[in-house]
């Protein structure tokens, strides 16, 4: 039966109608936000999938451009592989919805957000964000909810809750806060580097916003809400841990785990698992679930060791941070390169420049084709964790730390106006031991900085991690966390930013939500850490901007012509300023409102092709010098070409100072001249002279 429920969110209405479309998913929400569409569906599997250790979740957001009234580009004229945003916002909805499913649950579950029409005031993304935890919380399919998302904006020091397209145009923050009834599940952030309490606030104002949408989602759960479907289970047996704990003690395995080396604990617990394997060789029901015993084994060991003792795997005091180390131009050719390490998390980084024509060109689901002028691109190879398996291109998680690390150096850079360059940098994992999307951040600053990319400020990155015990007020919060923390902690918590204040944060958590006192002392954490990365590990490296750049980077020179003669420059058909590239061998930019960029490698060339454009949107008059080519020969004189379509003569009686017997005695068919204009007549012709006296006049001739 089809139900409508409204409420008002930040000013616009907020529709979900239920039973209305795709009545055959475990739950479906059709949203409104504004004229904003999507249809957010849940479905399950039937039955768990065999022979998996993990929870198979996925989150799919569709981006139609029917939604915008667009027809897609390409031979094909459909929609094809997911958009970089599509696949960061599937990453914001999956995060903080995965820890509410139940642990030992292995249905395959699909959450779909298919985006059917767009209004730029009206998010997209966190209607289909709002639209998943509805039709989850209203299917039979087992999930703690209800839980809800805010955006919020900060104009002017004031927060704005769902800011519009304009609004965000000009807003200093890009915040989405996810919550439960009690406590914050997600957070992801872009900021021009606004200070820690600010985002505190921003945060938990947003949280605050999520109690009202919270309320709403349990007034469509109670009308139309499914009972939960049992599932079977895919816990490990406790018999199981009990057979394992007499084979291999806590002991053994806290000496197994408690090394600063990867290789070594890996190592280690290889050769506890042969030992199991053949302890339970006659047990193929134990067999199969014996990876996955040994790991929550392992876990256990590990969170005890940390919650408990204080004591870190690797040794490390719960604050400390793993040896660090920086260095720029490790790679002689390229534009900019600086490499980072943090313990056995390496990145290093390559920036190249190239003009602004290189800039991305996005077609997506606004109203306009955008440009992406920063590019970060991030590559996790097998090799950087010891493993081996063929190159499949980036996946989501290397486009959403690929993302993370733009999002933190964006607020930095410098204008276009002021430089400019398209930018990409390019972060290659050389190893990998957790935390390798901040080694990220501080990699590309070095390699900005060395390209004489003239940043604001540096920026520097640093995660901080968490183990809980029984109650709110039983945990510990852990500095740079390495990969076994991560994985066996229950929060990753990223901030980049730079003295100032935060220009980034991506929060995960694999538990129900964090509390106030765990927020503030994770941003605290990381702001003690990332100050001390800055000015300690980066600044001795370099300190600012190279003032030049590689003499293997492009040179961009910019000059400023009157829009009204832009058609002039370029010519009819292109002709114009095609013959200037191909004279010079630059590449030159005009935008609409006259901003020209004149780029190459070689600087006499890119001079003169500047030369030849302001000839060309240079009214003449009466004493300019100018340099000119000759292009025609008379047996009276010699015509010049000063600019495209642009000619003037130069009279035999004007070629010298001395008498001329013959034009060709002094000038021939392509050769460069510098000439005066002597007069512009009334028919418009340009008479030149080349005479010396003409082009250098006595002081006394001067007057």
């Amino acid at each position: 039966m089809y139900k409508s429920f409204s409420m008002e969110l930040a000013g616009r209405t907020l529709t979900v109608d239920v039973g209305r479309v795709a009545a055959q998913a475990n739950g479906a929400a059709f949203m409104h936000y504004g004229d904003t569409v999507v249809l957010s569906t849940a479905t399950a599997s039937a039955k768990p999938r065999e022979g998996i250790d993990f929870f198979p979740l996925s989150v799919e957001y569709e981006e139609k451009m029917y939604s915008v009234g667009k027809i897609p580009g390409g031979f094909n004229k459909r929609e094809g592989k997911a958009s970089e945003n599509a696949i960061l916002t599937s990453r914001v909805i999956d995060r903080p919805m995965r820890p509410l499913f139940p642990k030992d649950y292995r249905n395959d579950v699909t959450l779909n957000n298919l985006v059917m029409s767009v209004d730029p005031d009206c998010s997209p993304e966190l209607t289909a964000m709002l639209g998943s935890a509805i039709a989850t919380c209203i299917s039979d399919i087992p999930f703690d909810g209800p839980c809800a998302m805010t955006q919020v904006g900060l104009i002017d020091g004031e927060f704005i809750i769902n800011p519009t397209a304009a609004q965000k145009l000009v807003s200093d923050m890009a915040l989405t806060v996810a919550s439960t009834r009690e406590k914050v599940i997600m957070i992801e952030a872009g900021a021009n580097e606004v200070p820690e309490q600010t985002m505190i606030d921003a945060i938990f104002k947003a949280h605050e916003v999520n109690q009202e949408i919270i309320r709403f989602i349990d007034t469509i759960v109670a009308e139309c809400g499914k009972e939960k479907h049992s599932y079977e289970s895919c816990a490990v047996p406790e018999e199981l841990f009990a057979a394992i704990r007499e084979i291999v003690t806590p002991e053994e395995m806290e000496t197994a785990v408690f090394t600063d080396d990867k290789q070594t604990r890996e190592g280690n617990i290889a050769a506890i698992t042969e030992k199991l394997e053949e302890a339970f060789a006659e047990n193929e029901e134990w067999l199969a679930l014996l990876g996955d015993a040994i790991y929550q084994y392992e876990k256990k060991t590990v969170r005890k060791m940390i919650l408990k003792d204080h004591k870190r795997p690797d040794g490390r005091a719960i604050t400390e941070i793993r040896p660090l180390a920086a260095e720029i131009d490790i790679l002689p050719r390229v534009h900019g390169s600086g490499m980072f390490t943090r313990g056995q998390t390496q990145i290093l980084n390559a920036c190249t420049l190239a003009p602004l024509s290189e800039a991305q060109k996005i077609d997506g689901l606004d109203a306009n084709e955008t440009t992406k002028r920063y590019m970060h691109h991030y590559n996790f190879p097998s090799y950087s964790v010891g493993e081996t398996k063929p190159s499949r291109g980036p996946g989501r998680r290397e486009i959403g730390h690929g993302a993370l690390a733009e999002r933190a150096l964006v607020p930095v850079l410098p204008t276009p106006e002021e430089f400019p360059y398209a930018i990409r940098t390019v972060s290659e994992t050389m190893e990998s031991n957790g935390s390798t999307s901040q080694a990220s951040i501080c990699a590309s600053t070095l390699s900005l900085m060395a390209a004489g990319v003239p940043i604001k400020a540096p920026v520097a990155g640093i995660s901080c991690g968490l183990v809980t015990g029984e109650t709110d007020d039983d945990y510990i919060v852990l500095t740079d966390i390495q990969g076994l923390e991560d994985f066996f902690g229950d929060m990753d918590f990223k901030v980049g930013g730079t003295h100032k204040g935060i220009t980034a944060i991506q929060m995960d958590i694999k538990i129900h939500g964090l509390t106030r006192a765990i927020i503030e002392e994770a941003i605290a954490r990381t702001r003690e850490a990332r100050l001390y990365i800055l000015d300690q590990i980066m600044k001795p490296v370099i300190a600012e901007p190279r003032k030049e750049l590689s003499k293997y980077a492009p040179k961009i020179e910019q000059i400023t012509i009157d829009p009204a003669k832009i058609g002039d420059v370029v010519g009819k058909q292109g002709k114009v300023i095609n013959k200037i590239i191909e004279e010079t061998g630059v590449k030159i930019d005009i935008t609409d409102d006259g901003a020209v960029n004149v780029c190459g490698t070689d600087k006499e060339m890119i001079d003169k092709a500047i030369r030849i454009i302001k000839s060309i949107v240079t009214d003449l008059e009466a004493g300019m010098v100018l340099q000119g080519k000759v292009v025609r020969i008379m047996n009276f004189g010699a015509f010049v070409e000063l600019a495209p379509n642009k000619d003037g003569m130069v009279h035999i009686s004007k070629l010298s100072d001395k008498r001329v017997n013959k034009v060709e005695d002094v000038v021939n068919i392509g050769d460069e001249v510098t000439v005066k204009v002597i007069e512009i007549d009334k028919m418009g012709r340009v008479n030149l002279s080349m005479r010396p006296a003409d082009l250098n006049p006595k002081p006394e001739q001067a007057e």
